[in-house]
């Protein structure tokens, strides 16, 4: 297995978020969707592809369709994705995605979240090289044949592919997705999800109570209702 198995392996063990913050980071990504292509999933492909998603987080359909039709209402502020990137305690570079309506409150935000937490919000461009920007694609499992697949969307830029209980898993550079998801769908995969991830290149192990620390900023950023995302470097394999 690969580096991107791992590393989903690892995340698996720690979820941040709750069903409802998941929820209303789909919500989000619905908006942002639908500003940028219109509401016809469609001809919507980004739209398609949060949709796919909210199903996987058994999000009700009537609050997709709502979240549809508000997005295409006069009144609906756009949303605006901010990257945030720093340390946590002990060495641990973060990086911090975000969805907002106001950079200056999300700002200030998650400042204090690394301030209070012994961390140093760094400059743009100070951690995001550590960290691999990727795609990735979660398919039904059924009468597919790992290798076979990997054979037939190797050309399409994948990496890696691989099975976990949560069905086919394929990653790839980001750049790749456009091209992946038509390949998928026009082979009549069924998509399941799909989204992006930043993968660290290279990890640091440290000791539990030192985890803790690390944790404590890491909890406090994902309660932050801006925060879409977290990525650190710490190791996460025990």
């Amino acid at each position: 297995m690969g580096r991107a198995f791992e590393f989903r392996k690892a995340r698996k063990m720690k979820r941040w978020s709750a069903m409802s913050k998941a929820f209303t980071r789909i919500g989000k990504d619905i908006v942002m969707a639908v500003k940028e292509g219109g509401p016809n999933p469609d001809s919507n492909s980004r739209l398609r592809a949060v949709i796919q998603n909210a199903k996987a987080v058994n999000m009700p359909k009537d609050n997709v369709e709502r979240a549809i039709k508000k997005a295409t209402e006069k009144g609906q502020g756009d949303f605006k994705e901010v990257l945030f990137e720093g340390y946590a305690p002990h060495g641990i570079a973060i990086l911090v995605e975000t969805a907002t309506d106001n950079n200056t409150r999300t700002v200030a935000n998650v400042r204090a979240c690394f301030s209070k937490c012994d961390g140093n919000m760094g400059t743009s461009g100070s951690v995001i090289f550590m960290f691999d920007h990727t795609c990735n694609f979660r398919i039904n499992p059924e009468e597919v044949d790992l290798e076979e697949l990997e054979l037939e969307l190797i050309d399409y830029g994948v990496d890696e592919v691989f099975e976990d209980e949560d069905g086919i898993l394929i990653y790839a550079p980001f750049e790749s997705f456009g091209n992946i998801q038509k390949a998928l769908e026009e082979k009549e995969f069924e998509i399941l999800s799909s989204g992006f991830e930043r993968i660290p290149q290279v990890t640091k192990k440290i000791t539990a109570e030192q985890s803790a620390d690390v944790d404590k900023l890491l909890e406090k950023l994902d309660d932050d209702d801006d925060v879409q995302n977290i990525y650190h470097t710490m190791d996460e394999s025990e």
